[in-house]
């Protein structure tokens, strides 16, 4: 049962996760998501079978990376930044929503109560640990395009190393204890953020 609860909320994490990436390429000029039909809702695109079983049984797995060309943006770093950060961003926005909803008890009954908790729980955590700065985690395109253009060559010469850290790290249980209290963090500037929206709408 608890991956039943899991996939409603897990399906729109990733979808709108990847649909953020490649909406905002395209707005900055690139075409290549739009032309590999990824700018859709439909889960099939997204999804990586191996990397949704992981993640359900796991809690950690992968989805199809958004194809983009960053030579088609007019500024190359910058279109980088703002593509890996659409990700992330649209989860924590979605956290809200989703909160939101469940705050105000919209959808009563225990069941849809579960499915919201673990829908909010996946996005804070997607979003979170997609700002890790490993490859090929978006915080890592973020990183690679703060540094100069020498740095940054070398960083994605040797990226793959640095995906085996991230393997090792995770495996090692080290990454969820470092991300528990950033999690944890991102919960409580959740609860502000909810008190104050629900403060609004009870005001009107």
């Amino acid at each position: 049962m608890g991956i039943v609860y899991s996939l409603p909320g897990l399906l729109v994490a990733i979808i709108f996760h990847e649909l953020a990436h490649g909406y905002t390429a395209f707005i900055l000029g690139d075409r290549t998501a739009k032309d590999a039909g990824r700018l859709t809702l439909n889960p099939i695109k997204h999804i990586d079978v191996m990397g949704f079983i992981f993640m359900l049984i796991f809690k950690f797995g992968w989805a199809k990376p958004v194809p983009i060309n960053p030579y088609k943006f007019r500024n190359r770093k910058l279109g980088i930044i703002l593509v890996s950060l659409a990700g992330p961003m649209t989860n924590f926005i979605l956290s809200i929503i989703i909160g939101l909803i469940y705050s105000l008890n919209i959808f009563k009954g225990p069941i849809a109560n579960e499915i919201l908790i673990v829908a909010l729980w996946y996005n804070i955590m997607l979003g979170v640990f997609n700002l890790l700065p490993f490859p090929p985690l978006d915080g890592s395109k973020i990183l690679a395009s703060l540094l100069p253009k020498k740095l940054e060559y070398k960083f994605y010469r040797y990226e793959r190393y640095f995906c085996i850290v991230l393997l090792f790290l995770v495996g090692t249980n080290i990454i969820p204890r470092i991300m528990g209290p950033v999690i944890e963090g991102a919960l409580n500037i959740l609860l502000v953020i909810l008190s104050f929206l629900r403060g609004i709408i009870y005001g009107l």
